[in-house]
């Protein structure tokens, strides 16, 4: 008896609701009855990701700036593939990526590399591998102390403390080209009906679901 309902749990946690939210928006539900449900996620995935990359990958294009990177693209999923997700939160993806690019930076600088150039041309040398591993180890971290996990924020700040950027112009616009995803993952969510939030989730009271309103507090949200 358990274990189907742990199935229909886990299932759960991973429904179509933005795919089935603009469908019902745009009055095409015919989709879902001629088509396997899944199939139509994955056309709305594939779409959606195209396009909001390709926008991002154009403005590049244009300015000659690093507006896409590859972080960009788990964040994207993240934000279509499962919008309820704490983590895929404006507020987690913002400040997850900030702390990320701080991090990153700040390794570089402490261990005097922020001018050796990228490790695939120059080299793994001992103080990149200990810069890598501070960089990710204080953005877990501080992610933790801040309730702001974003796991995409992770391939951002090794970006940065293995040497594939590391001009400060360029870590200014990852947060850009972060915040720019951000505003398309809100229209679109939005769109499809999902009570997407603009910064972050609103905190359940802590007596809520208890008798008397005494209700004993869970774990921080991340």
């Amino acid at each position: 008896m358990t274990r189907p309902r742990e199935e229909a749990g886990a299932r759960a946690l991973f429904e179509p609701a933005v795919t089935r939210g603009l469908v019902a928006r745009f009055r095409v539900v015919r989709l879902l009855q001629r088509f396997d449900e899944r199939g139509v996620w994955a056309a709305f995935m594939f779409v959606n990701g195209f396009f909001t990359i390709g926008v991002l990958a154009g403005l590049a294009i244009v300015t000659g700036s690093p507006f896409v990177f590859p972080s960009l693209g788990p964040t994207a999923f993240l934000f279509f593939f499962d919008p309820s997700a704490p983590s895929a939160t404006p507020r987690n993806a913002i400040l997850g990526h900030a702390i990320g690019i701080c991090c990153g930076y700040g390794s570089l600088l402490l261990f005097g590399l922020e001018h050796a150039g990228p490790a695939t041309a120059v080299g793994v040398t001992g103080g990149r591998a200990l810069a890598a591993a501070l960089s990710f180890a204080a953005t877990g971290c501080l992610m933790i102390l801040a309730r702001a996990a974003h796991p995409p924020a992770g391939a951002t700040t090794l970006l940065i403390s293995l040497g594939a950027l590391t001009r400060p112009a360029h870590l200014v616009l990852i947060e850009g080209a972060v915040a720019l995803l951000v505003l398309q993952a809100i229209a679109i969510n939005r769109l499809a009906g999902l009570d997407y939030p603009l910064w972050a989730r609103r905190r359940a009271r802590s007596g809520a679901g208890a008798p008397g309103g005494q209700g004993g507090q869970g774990p921080p949200a991340p």
